[in-house]
């Protein structure tokens, strides 16, 4: 028979498309971002457990939160924003820290009073994880603390990814278990090129995200206090664009668009705490306030989005006359994060997509 060599190649290439068909449709969609969700709808006291795990999983894109250990591990290198909400137990105190590779105590929720009342204490914060990083929420291991829930439920866990890293080096990690019988040594993930964090700068869309933190409790001085200062920060989780000072405490925009801000401030023992977010020279925008004068130190939150302009700014400022405080220390009561949801298109098309 005489042999046709076309013919051959011909096959050859038909069995690899056949081949590549097969393994493709049972490789699921590589994941490109990562989000989860989760709530818990039972109590517990302090000293039972390490990490507090939940039970009700509500989102989980990319499957890198295991809600039977309580722990987000990173698979793709970039900033995360974390925010948790958790209940106090009647006659307990509440010590909740957010921790970073088991050890690493980025901020939390603190609660010293041990009256009957039950209350909800909330904390969030932006931070920069590695593939293999992980985040999870402890309680105090002491007895005398604990958090509360029911089938409401009062204690909430959410994280997602709101920039990828565009400087790593790092592939993706994977937290999937590969189909049976399915072994493709060497071969990378799927990637969306859209989503790739090694693409160019100049296809990218414009970021701008900060999240700091106090160490330190400031204390209102004087009656009347004439200038109005801006509360500063010293420990920066993220600050992409550099478009925060945490030594004047003002966020300056750069990129015109609607942004979300948070911050979470303690109560110093004895004082009473208020704090409100403002913008330009003292416009108020949402503010917190607690006048309760206790010894107890407590914690209060709150959050909003606000449409920005090119040069406006956006500071925290503390009540700064006399009976007034906010407290933190190395557990970082005091925190603050903003970033850039949606730019102003006109904003896109002028700096991003010039020929």
């Amino acid at each position: 028979m005489l042999w046709r060599p076309w013919k051959s190649c011909s096959s050859i290439l038909g069995l690899l498309i056949y081949l590549l068909e097969c393994v493709t449709a049972h490789i699921p969609p590589y994941p490109t971002g990562s989000a989860f969700s989760a709530t818990r709808s039972s109590s517990v006291l302090g000293g039972t457990q390490q990490a507090i795990t939940f039970d009700r999983l509500l989102v989980n894109i990319g499957d890198d939160f295991n809600p039977d250990t309580g722990r987000f591990r990173c698979r793709m290198p970039g900033a995360y924003y974390f925010s948790f909400t958790v209940g106090k137990f009647p006659k307990k105190m509440l010590s909740v820290m957010l921790v970073k590779n088991g050890m690493e105590v980025q901020a939390m929720a603190y609660s010293g009073n041990r009256n009957e009342g039950r209350k909800v204490h909330s904390q969030s914060l932006m931070i920069s994880l590695k593939p293999m990083d992980t985040v999870h929420l402890l309680l105090q291991k002491s007895p005398k603390y604990a958090i509360y829930s029911n089938v409401g439920p009062y204690i909430a866990f959410s994280g997602y990814l709101v920039y990828t890293d565009p400087t790593s080096s790092v592939s993706y990690l994977s937290n999937h278990l590969s189909p049976p019988g399915l072994h493709l040594p060497g071969c990378p993930p799927f990637v969306d090129h859209y989503y790739d964090w090694r693409r160019k700068v100049a296809h990218e869309e414009p970021r701008s995200a900060f999240s700091v933190a106090r160490t330190s409790s400031t204390k209102g001085e004087s009656k009347g206090h004439r200038k109005r200062e801006a509360l500063t920060f010293d420990v920066e989780y993220v600050n992409i664009g550099g478009h925060f000072n945490k030594t004047s405490g003002r966020f300056t925009c750069h990129f015109p668009g609607a942004y979300f801000f948070a911050f979470t401030v303690g109560k110093h023992p004895r004082r009473a705490v208020s704090v409100k977010l403002m913008t330009g020279s003292g416009e108020v925008k949402a503010m917190v306030f607690d006048d309760d004068t206790s010894q107890k130190r407590e914690m209060q939150s709150q959050s909003l989005m606000l449409p920005l302009r090119r040069g406006d700014s956006v500071w925290l400022y503390s009540q700064q006359d006399e009976g007034y405080a906010v407290y933190s220390n190395q557990g970082r009561y005091t925190t603050f994060s903003g970033f850039l949801v949606y730019p102003d298109g006109e904003s896109v098309d002028r700096n991003f997509l010039r020929p």
